[in-house]
């Protein structure tokens, strides 16, 4: 079978380099942050670049796996987003601040 689109295609190396830039914004953004909200956003930029990855690995090796697990992830993402903004709604409505260290209060 033959591809036509592959003289066409962005070289792995260039896409590899551009998710791995996007996983360490995304590990930077949640630990120097202090706010729940940008750590969140944070880790979203993480589960994306793993996305991508397994997105080109898809397209690379020709097979449909890489597609499904990017659905998993998705959903995944969606349900650890949905969790987390609740969180957050919830927080923000005891303390009226989003800063993580208001989160040692919990336990009295």
């Amino acid at each position: 079978m033959k591809i036509l689109y592959k003289k066409n295609m962005i070289n792995l190396k260039y896409i590899l380099i551009i998710s791995s830039i996007l996983f360490w914004m995304g590990l930077i953004t949640t630990i120097c942050r202090r706010n729940i909200f940008y750590i969140l956003i944070g880790i979203e930029i993480m589960i994306n670049s793993s996305a991508i990855n397994f997105i080109i690995a898809d397209g690379y090796w020709h097979n449909i796996d890489g597609q499904i697990i990017y659905i998993i992830i998705i959903s995944i993402a969606a349900a650890e987003i949905s969790i987390g903004l609740s969180l957050l709604m919830r927080m923000y409505n005891r303390f009226k601040t989003l800063d993580i260290n208001c989160l040692k209060e919990l336990d009295k």
